[in-house]
């Protein structure tokens, strides 16, 4: 079950790889095979008012639906919730090539030696369109499927306060990028290009909105629109420092991290109780004007 409307939005539809394409949808056919409703064979068919004998005709099978029902069934629930649905040797290509880009960088030679690292040519790097950015997409839906699942089984968030579990959560995240830190400045640059930028847009509204839903939040008025923007703001600078410190296991940046955590927590109680005081004194003007306008009237 997606658990906001920006899931609904943004896999509403499933996310899917197309080669050609920046945006990925799931094809409907995709959870179901039509195999599973249908035995095929196609024969000769000879009937003798026919003009030509060889036209073929297909027969089918009575299908199982209790089978097939179970079948589909099993299929939709292994199914990984925001993971995309990249094709099979394409997924095997990328997921292969990941240990490569320490040194090679999220490029096409990262992506070759993936390929020939599952025993596949590398041409079918050609078969995606935005070979760099593919891989880089690839990692982020990856990513953030293992925090899905943090987040599913760590029985331990439950028991944090929102801003705790928020900085744990992007700590997590964050840790899965330490080992290609060295490179992600790339990454970052490849996912700022104009093509490219609408689906890493998602994917971070994804990232965020999931964070903060294992923090408890489900509003659905203006502040989830502030919240989230606030979050993904903590995130992208925390996500900057972090490039540029050189402090054991990236101690600063976590500090960093949690004093953004704080303020932001901090400011939002401020802002709640500036609300309160001026819903206050508009009361008492309001009351004061009021009698006043008495009294003039009086006169």
């Amino acid at each position: 079950m997606y658990r906001t409307a920006a899931k609904r939005l943004l896999y509403g539809a499933r996310l899917y790889y197309n080669g050609n394409v920046g945006l990925r949808f799931r094809p409907p056919q995709m959870l179901i095979p039509s195999s599973l409703f249908s035995t095929s064979e196609t024969q000769p068919f000879s009937h003798p008012h026919a003009t030509d004998s060889s036209i073929p005709v297909t027969i089918t099978e009575t299908p199982n639906f209790s089978d097939s029902s179970a079948s589909s069934s099993s299929t939709a629930e292994d199914t990984p919730k925001p993971r995309a649905k990249y094709e099979d040797q394409q997924a095997r290509v990328l997921q292969a090539s990941l240990p490569y880009v320490i040194k090679l960088g999220w490029t096409e030679e990262a992506l070759i030696a993936g390929a020939r690292d599952v025993g596949l040519s590398p041409s079918i790097v050609g078969s995606l369109s935005r070979k760099e950015a593919a891989l880089v997409e690839y990692f982020m839906d990856d990513c953030l499927q293992r925090l899905v699942d943090k987040v599913d089984s760590d029985e331990s968030l439950k028991n944090l306060t929102p801003s705790d579990c928020i900085s744990k959560l992007i700590r997590f995240r964050l840790k899965m990028q330490a080992p290609y830190i060295s490179t992600w400045p790339q990454a970052l640059s490849i996912q700022a290009q104009p093509v490219n930028v609408p689906t890493s847009f998602k994917q971070r509204a994804a990232l965020v909105d999931e964070i903060w839903h294992a923090a408890g939040d489900n509003a659905s008025d203006i502040d989830w629109y502030a919240k989230r923007t606030i979050l993904g703001g903590i995130y992208s600078t925390t996500e900057i420092y972090m490039l540029t410190d050189g402090s054991p296991d990236f101690r600063d940046t976590w500090a960093f991290l949690d004093a953004r955590v704080k303020d932001a927590f901090d400011l939002k109680k401020t802002i709640q109780e500036a609300q309160y005081l001026a819903e206050a004194v508009t009361a008492g003007l309001g009351n004061s004007f009021q009698g006043f306008v008495g009294k003039v009237f009086r006169r």
